[in-house]
């Protein structure tokens, strides 16, 4: 693919599951870098593992980590997350969401201090963390995070009784938050297999949108 296409200049791992918690993400990462080490790395995470991956991620060559952030107040990550696994034990309601925020804010911060660039992707929940993005925008940004993706909601599994944010409704959350972090303006809807270039398609594959900063 790479030769292909001279355009594509990021390779990025986003799951299935969060990419931190497959032992094959790694290497993975390792044996690109090494054969395409102009390409640039990147991966995308929940952040509940982060902080112990830094050092390891930087060695094989990622150079931006997307973290989804969808509450800093544990009061609305309640009810986002219906529970946390941690070190063999499962966590619910206020105490899964307030470990699975410190865990984020921890991995950003340490992130950002081994000079890696931090993305936040927020997904706009609409009745449950719409009113409250503005708050994750400043709070991240505070951290370091260089950029902020406020994503529409797909209304799957406990969520599919809402109706999705609408077009206007996006813009205006945009437009509130990037007086605290730059916005992603661009993005349709996050994909884990893009491929190609910004406003075009690949075989019905939206281009990533990681490099673009």
């Amino acid at each position: 693919m790479v030769k292909k296409n001279p355009y594509i200049r990021v390779v990025g791992i986003a799951g299935p599951g969060d990419p931190l918690a497959n032992a094959a993400t790694l290497e993975t990462l390792r044996l690109v870098h090494k054969r395409f080490p102009q390409l640039v790395k990147c991966i995308s995470t929940n952040g509940l593992v982060l902080p112990e991956y830094v050092t390891q991620l930087k060695a094989v060559g990622v150079k931006t980590v997307t973290v989804t952030v969808n509450a800093v107040d544990p009061l609305i990550g309640a009810q986002i997350y219906d529970y946390v696994q941690w070190r063999g034990l499962t966590y619910r309601g206020i105490e899964a969401a307030e470990l699975l925020w410190a865990q984020q804010a921890t991995g950003i911060v340490e992130a950002r201090n081994a000079g890696l660039y931090v993305k936040v992707n927020t997904v706009f929940i609409p009745g449950v963390n719409s009113q409250h993005i503005p708050a994750v925008a400043r709070t991240v940004a505070r951290l370091g995070a260089f950029k902020m993706n406020i994503m529409p909601l797909v209304p799957l599994a406990d969520f599919a009784h809402l109706a999705p944010p609408t077009r206007k409704e996006i813009a205006l959350a945009r437009a509130v938050c990037k007086q605290y972090i730059p916005q992603m303006d661009w993005c349709r809807q996050c994909r884990a297999d893009a491929v190609g270039l910004l406003n075009e398609e690949d075989n019905g594959k939206n281009a990533c949108c990681i490099a673009r900063r």
